[in-house]
């Protein structure tokens, strides 16, 4: 038996490190945390108890049970905060392969007999988190395995819908919005049609809003972290509605006074375009600064890109959500963002109510998948598109089957690896109730 330990910033960079050194038939037999990441131990050729034998050809489902079943045990010993520390991981990891879910068995070793520990009231605060951290280790090397395990399945029993995954993961999308786009087409044996209906599905799947929020009118504030694009958006906006409708009934509005120089780059665009523009004093409230221009058709309002953890984020949000205020927040989104960017703009700014959201630096993008997948989960419509600097130019009305055909054009031309797969279908196996194939 060959055995190796292997160390790494976290679990799933630890697993790829066991994958490319010992192959998929290695098991793991003990973890521990360390400075600076965690430590695993596997091995090669790992001799499993005779009490313990492997049973062949079990189900997903089945395996999914017992793996939530385990989780669950070791969530309740956890809170239980037994007495002494309790080496949970190493009981439950061991003997675990990384090609499908075994019986976890405690592995043998030579060592003396340690002697009982005296019982203690409460577990100290440094055990406990050294559990917790255990416990959340093992969480993710399971749902590592079992993705590992349900794309296996996949691949052999239907190819067909592993290539639609694969080629759906190209353009980004994430694994519970392909999930429920397969299942629309799982009937479809031919494959190009399966794919142009899947396309179809996925165009549907786009919200848009039924007017145009500039023909709408009223107050339109454009939300959202720094650097996603509001203040040129919002200049594009205002020069759409000035060509078609004139200066008579705009208003801009400010409430950034954080970054330098963005008033008076509001002020150049309102000499431009004839446009009055109003600046929240410090001490003045949104609505006392809107209530003069509230005979404008259309009051549009630039906000500060602020962190999630300043209060003065908390402070606007709670100014465009106020009753007496009515404005309509769309969400802009750089859809040269990271997914977890994304996340967490939407996850910031939603306390003040979306009406939907603008999709900008499409010109820029390598992928549309995530911030589309984004919009269609949290339902947010699609208002307005922009795809380079030209003012008010690059500024479009969203096409659903156009934006879709675009999400294909820019996707990624490498295959994603089976270990990105792997990982997709762990993320879909998080939640029990969700099942593939």
């Amino acid at each position: 038996m060959q055995v190796k330990r292997f160390f790494a910033a976290d679990m799933r960079q630890a697993m790829k490190l066991v994958r490319d050194e010992l192959g998929a038939d290695a098991a793991i037999i003990g973890n521990r945390r360390i400075a600076g990441g965690v430590e695993l131990t596997a091995a090669l050729d790992y001799k499993l108890s005779a009490l313990a034998p492997r049973v062949p050809n079990v189900e997903l489902e089945e395996e999914l049970r017992k793996t939530q079943s385990r989780i669950v045990s070791a969530q309740a010993e956890l809170s239980l905060r037994g007495e002494g520390e309790t080496d949970v991981s190493r009981q439950l990891f061991a003997g675990l392969p990384l090609t499908a879910a075994e019986p976890l068995i405690e592995p043998t070793f030579d060592e003396p007999p340690r002697p009982a520990a005296p019982a203690a009231p409460s577990m100290d605060q440094r055990a406990f988190d050294t559990m917790r951290f255990e416990l959340n280790g093992l969480r993710e090397l399971l749902e590592v395995q079992l993705g590992s395990l349900a794309w296996n399945q996949l691949q052999g029993s239907k190819p067909a819908q592993a290539n639609l995954w694969r080629r759906l993961q190209r353009i980004g999308l994430s694994g519970p919005l392909s999930r429920d786009l397969l299942e629309q087409v799982a009937e479809i044996e031919e494959p190009r049609q399966a794919w142009r209906m899947l396309l179809a599905y996925l165009a549907r799947m786009i919200a848009t809003p039924e007017i145009e929020p500039l023909e709408e009118g009223g107050v339109i504030a454009m939300v959202g972290p720094a650097g996603m694009g509001k203040t040129t958006t919002l200049a594009k906006l205002a020069a759409r509605y000035v060509l078609k409708y004139g200066a008579q009934n705009i208003a801009l509005v400010s409430m950034d006074s954080f970054r330098i120089g963005a008033q008076e780059q509001l002020k150049t665009l309102g000499r431009i375009l004839n446009v009055p523009v109003t600046h929240v004093a410090p001490g003045q409230s949104l609505g006392q600064t809107l209530e003069p221009l509230l005979r404008k058709r259309v009051v549009l309002v630039d906000t500060a890109g602020l962190q999630a953890s300043d209060p003065a984020l908390r402070l606007q949000l709670e100014s465009l959500a106020g009753r007496g205020i009515k404005a309509k927040n769309y969400l802009v989104l750089a859809t040269t963002s990271q997914k977890q960017v994304l996340t967490a703009a939407y996850h910031s700014y939603k306390r003040c109510g979306l009406a939907g959201c603008i999709l900008t630096k499409l010109d820029e993008t390598a992928s549309l998948g995530e911030v589309l997948s984004l919009a269609i989960s949290h339902e947010l419509p699609v208002a307005y598109l922009t795809d380079g600097p030209r003012i008010p130019d690059d500024l479009h009305l969203p096409r659903r089957h156009q934006l879709v055909s675009r999400a294909v054009s820019v996707q990624m031309q490498e295959e994603p690896s089976e270990e990105a797969m792997a990982d997709m279908f762990a993320d879909i196996y998080h939640s029990p109730s969700k099942r593939v194939g």
